[in-house]
């Protein structure tokens, strides 16, 4: 277990600044794009690159977000149950959030596979998009790893029943 929250934290860390990086490049060329746009020589291409690199920020920031419990959770119903019971629950959640965004990161690589394939670039740029595709794939696939490590605290010695 130790191992595997090791390997989560470098995932996360590294992707979290990779993150970072695109968040700063696409406020760069999304600012200077305005600025272009003023004097009549707007960047070409520039919606293209920000859609991808948003998308990867997007993507970066999952496995980090969970890791933290920075997302939403509406626990009305749920703080009321035993604490036996919200943990059962809360297991439940994080096994069905593994095998969704497992899910989801198969069928995303199973698509950047079919776009490699297929040679298809962007429309404006034509730049290869498929490793943006597989940006996206990874951090579902990181985010399900965090659940695995929320699944096994859930039930583990640290939660257990």
């Amino acid at each position: 277990m130790e191992l595997l929250e090791k390997l989560n934290h470098v995932l996360n860390k590294w992707l979290l600044i990779i993150g970072g990086v695109a968040v700063l490049a696409l406020m760069m060329l999304a600012t200077g794009n305005v600025l272009l746009r003023i004097v009549g020589m707007p960047f070409r291409g520039a919606y293209e690159i920000v859609s991808f690199l948003g998308a990867v920020v997007t993507a970066f920031a999952l496995g980090y977000t969970q890791k933290r419990k920075f997302n939403i959770v509406v626990d009305i119903l749920s703080d009321k149950f035993p604490k036996g019971i919200k943990r059962v629950l809360d297991g439940i959640g994080y096994g069905i959030g593994v095998l969704f965004f497992a899910v989801i990161a198969w069928v995303i690589v199973q698509w950047g596979l079919k776009i490699a394939v297929s040679g298809e670039v962007s429309e404006t740029l034509k730049i290869v998009y498929y490793p943006f595709i597989f940006c996206v794939a990874l951090g579902f696939a990181v985010l399900s790893l965090t659940l695995v490590i929320d699944l096994i605290g859930t039930f583990g010695k640290k939660g257990g029943i």
